[in-house]
Formats: structure tokens, C-alpha cells, sequence
């Protein structure tokens, strides 16, 4: 079989299995499954730059931007009390088994990860703690040297809503300084714990020299908001198509997952015929780095890839454009 071939094979498989799913959940709900998309087109092609001009939204006329996260988290997580697969355990006890469930994702997630992005030609943002950076660095430069973009996610598992402004700079200045000494590269993108900043977050990010954050769910498309008298970018993030959330909070299985990504394409797709639109795609390293889950991934790649004007891009890619461009919507004064 050829490798154009197995990828039909593979995004037939995708929309089957997404399809099943979404019917299942129909039958539940008394909603019906949305119509599947037009074949498939140019299955192999790299989508990281527009496959062909379709609109006025995006670099070259793409029609659709997907960006796509990818978390570097595992080993700054606490000893106790960290989110995890297992029941909650007494905070007198270290737990044990949680530690090797973030473990999985260094060893063995984000490096399935990378593999797939390089077949399928795609560059993600990865947001990376500081902590785990400091005892990863070599994963961590690997990720950029691979083309990905590094983006911040502050030093440590601290949440940054019960910071003082002191805390909060002090935190997001370690973090750059890990992110350069691993990788050569200063980040211009911030994620906040479960993305809860504070009054003072995006000022801060400013004066230290960020472009834009994700903390920031009321739009699908990109934004510009006025932080002391200058314009910030928003790139918009997501829970509906966010792994941590189907599998750690609404347990979803792996082909509930698989549904929630094509729909959410199928509907951005077709809006984005009129207007830009922006898909954002979560993973996390312990969660979107399983088999299972990097396959499900994988295959909603080459199903999007097959529609003509797909761009993949960087989160800092999509920042700049927005910042530039005279249609990218303007919140404040």
C-alpha cells in the first residue's frame, strides 16, 4: 500500500470512527450527526503554509487557521495533591503512582508527539512550566529545534490568581530564563494555570516583552485588547477540543475525543468561508502523548490537511498576522 493510500485508509478510519461517536451521543440526546465534508484532496501535502488561496483571512488566502498546544508540564506538578487518573490521596502521603503518570509523558508522550508532527508536517506551541524545562532540557530544546514554537506557562504549578504582582513577575522571569537556557529562545507567549491570571497579568507580560497570551475563550478568531495604551494580542484557547479536559474532567473516551475534533473542524470550516476563523487543539503530554489518543490526533491531521486552504500554525505565527492585520478585531479603548 502506498503512503497515499494509507493515509485514505487512515482518514476514512478518522471520520467513521468520529462518526459512530457522534451518533451514539445523537442517540442519547435526540440531536442528529452534522453531514460528512466532500472527499478527500491532497492528503499529503504540508499544511504548515495554505494549500491554496480561499479568502481574504489568513497568510496566502488560507481559508481555516488550526493551531494546535502542546503541553511540557510533567515534573512540576506537586508531590501532593496534583490532578491525576487515581482517587484523592491523604496530603500526609506522597503519591507515588500520580509521579509515574506524569512521568509517562517525557518518556514516552511528548516524544510520540513529536513523530507525528514530523509526518505530518505541522509545527504546534508547546507551553512549557519552567520547572519541567530545568529537568528536561534536552526535550525541551529538541522541541524547538524541530521547528515547534516554546511559549510560557510560568516557573512552577503555582497558580498565578494567588499571586502578588511581585510573585507573578518574579515567576514569569524564571520562566523565560528557563525556556532561554534550554532552548536558545525567549518565549512571546503565556498560558496561566487553568488559565486563571490576575489583574496584573497581561501588563506584566508586557514589560517583560510578550506578544500575546491564551487565556482567553470569547472569540474563535484572534484579537487585539489595549494593555497600557498598547495593543495585545489574544489567541484564543479552548476546553471543547482540549484533551485534560475530556479525559481528566468529563471522561470522555478516545473516540468522544476523536468526534469533538471533527466536528468542531466541520463547523469552523464551513464558517470560515465568510469570516476568519481559528481552531485551537489541546494536548498534554501525559494525556495526548497515549497511543490511542496521538492516533486519534494524528488521523484529525490528515482529515483537516484534505481541505484545501488548512493552515497549521504556531500560535506566534497567528500573533504577529493578527497584529498586523486591519481586520483582526479591537477590544477597549
Amino acid at each position: 500500500m502506498s503512503p497515499v493510500d494509507a493515509g485514505r485508509v487512515n482518514r476514512r478510519a478518522f471520520t467513521t470512527g468520529a462518526l459512530a461517536a457522534g451518533a451514539l451521543f445523537a442517540a442519547g440526546s435526540g440531536c442528529a450527526p452534522s453531514p460528512v465534508p466532500g472527499p478527500a484532496r491532497d492528503p499529503e501535502r504540508s499544511s504548515h503554509m495554505p494549500l491554496s488561496p480561499r479568502g481574504p483571512f489568513w497568510p496566502g488566502g488560507a481559508r481555516l487557521a488550526v493551531s494546535i498546544s502542546m503541553q511540557f508540564e510533567a515534573g512540576a506538578q506537586p508531590e501532593r495533591g496534583a490532578s491525576s487518573p487515581y482517587p484523592p490521596l491523604d496530603p500526609r502521603y506522597p503519591d507515588l503512582p500520580a509521579t509515574k503518570w506524569y512521568e509517562y509523558g517525557i518518556k514516552e508522550g511528548i516524544p510520540r508527539l513529536l513523530s507525528v508532527f514530523e509526518r505530518r508536517k505541522v509545527k504546534v506551541t508547546s507551553h512549557m512550566v519552567g520547572k519541567a524545562v530545568d529537568l528536561h532540557p534536552a526535550l525541551a530544546r529538541e522541541i524547538v529545534e524541530r521547528g515547534h514554537e516554546a511559549a510560557a506557562h510560568g516557573q512552577t504549578w503555582t497558580p498565578q490568581f494567588s499571586m502578588s504582582p511581585a510573585e507573578e513577575r518574579a515567576s514569569y522571569e524564571a520562566n523565560v530564563q528557563s525556556i532561554e537556557r534550554a532552548t536558545g529562545v525567549r518565549p512571546v507567549g503565556f498560558n496561566a494555570f487553568w488559565m486563571r491570571g490576575t489583574p496584573s497579568t497581561l501588563s506584566i507580560l508586557q514589560d517583560l516583552g510578550f506578544l500575546y497570551h491564551i487565556d482567553d475563550l470569547s472569540r474563535d478568531e484572534p484579537f487585539l485588547v489595549t494593555v497600557q495604551g498598547r495593543p495585545f494580542v489574544v489567541v484564543p484557547y479552548t476546553l471543547g477540543t482540549n484533551d485534560i479536559v475530556s479525559f481528566e474532567e468529563r471522561h470522555h473516551d478516545t473516540a468522544g475525543f476523536a468526534a469533538d475534533l471533527k466536528y468542531e473542524f466541520d463547523a469552523l470550516y464551513e464558517e470560515a468561508a465568510t469570516r476568519r476563523r481559528l481552531m485551537s487543539v489541546s494536548v498534554h503530554d501525559r494525556i495526548g502523548g497515549r497511543p490511542g489518543r496521538a492516533r486519534v490526533l494524528e488521523e484529525f491531521i490528515q482529515y483537516a490537511q484534505s481541505h484545501p486552504g488548512v493552515w497549521f500554525a504556531r500560535k506566534d505565527e497567528i500573533a504577529r498576522f493578527a497584529l498586523e492585520s486591519p481586520i483582526t478585531p479591537r477590544e477597549g479603548p
